[in-house]
């Protein structure tokens, strides 16, 4: 028997399943992340539903901060690439940033099986573009779950971002990413993802080369699915034999859910490391 044959991939990266009042986050986001925007908008610190791109999903919100600003971060929401989160459900982790000076983008993508995970891919890198063409200064990227797989994926050498862009990057944080697509293939999720051997490949940010002199820290909670922990230590295990910076962090007692409220203090150390504070 196949070492495989005895792992229940769907359990092992079945998130809500094993958190304490797992799924009751979504709609705790949805809240919290409205209420956010309202202040924000009313305030005239909203530029709402930037386009990047034709199709109704290909949006991107844009916050900004009081007084000078200091440059863009961006997060990239997660789902498996596949699930209907949008970018309203996340605007309140802009907080953080948005006390140090910083712009920060929250794009929307459209999801499997309407398109494949390589098209999400593009779809990021014309948000980020797209962002930076209306904000100055270095990027900072962030994304969570899939979303930490896509900018994980924006400082590889196959990267959709154009050289100048990719110049202006002065740090990149995945929180909990999949940097190894390979297992996804054994779940449930993939009759929805369609990932097939040479595409999980050429989209797994860990078999991939990192672009020269970046920096990166791959972010996880200790309390996370093994699997998530697994992957998060990966990213940090492989890029270390290229040329540039890389590490990892495991944040006691944070799990998949709750790891990325560090986003909202604006001296939460997951905040400052994105920041390069």
């Amino acid at each position: 028997m196949n070492a495989d044959d005895a792992i229940d991939w769907d359990d092992a990266y079945s998130n809500f399943a094993h958190i304490a009042d797992g799924y009751a986050y979504p709609a705790k986001w949805l809240s919290l992340a409205g209420q956010f925007r309202e202040e924000m908008n009313s305030k005239g610190l909203l530029k709402a539903d930037l386009a990047y791109g034709a199709h109704a999903r290909n949006r991107l919100d844009l916050f900004m901060p009081h007084g000078d600003l200091n440059g863009l971060a961006v997060f990239v929401h997660g789902g498996y690439w596949m699930e209907d989160f949008d970018k309203s459900a996340w605007s309140h982790l802009a907080k953080g940033a948005l006390a140090h000076g910083f712009a920060v983008a929250l794009p929307s993508y459209v999801l499997c099986p309407e398109v494949r995970v390589s098209d999400v891919t593009v779809q990021v890198g014309l948000a980020i573009t797209r962002a930076a063409s209306e904000i100055a200064g270095p990027i900072h990227l962030t994304g969570h779950s899939a979303g930490g797989h896509l900018v994980a994926r924006m400082v590889t050498s196959t990267s959709p971002l154009a050289q100048a862009i990719r110049q202006r990057i002065r740090k990149t944080v995945p929180i909990s990413p999949l940097c190894d697509l390979r297992p996804l293939m054994r779940t449930e999720m993939n009759k929805t993802l369609h990932l097939d051997a040479v595409e999980a490949r050429l989209e797994s940010p860990a078999l991939l080369e990192p672009q020269e002199g970046i920096d990166v820290t791959a972010w996880a909670g200790a309390a996370e699915r093994p699997e998530f922990v697994r992957q998060n230590a990966l990213l940090a295990n492989i890029w270390s034999g290229f040329d540039c910076r890389v590490d990892a962090v495991e944040e006691p007692g944070r799990n998949h859910a709750n790891i990325i409220e560090g986003l909202v203090e604006p001296d939460h150390p997951l905040t400052r490391r994105l920041l390069c504070l």
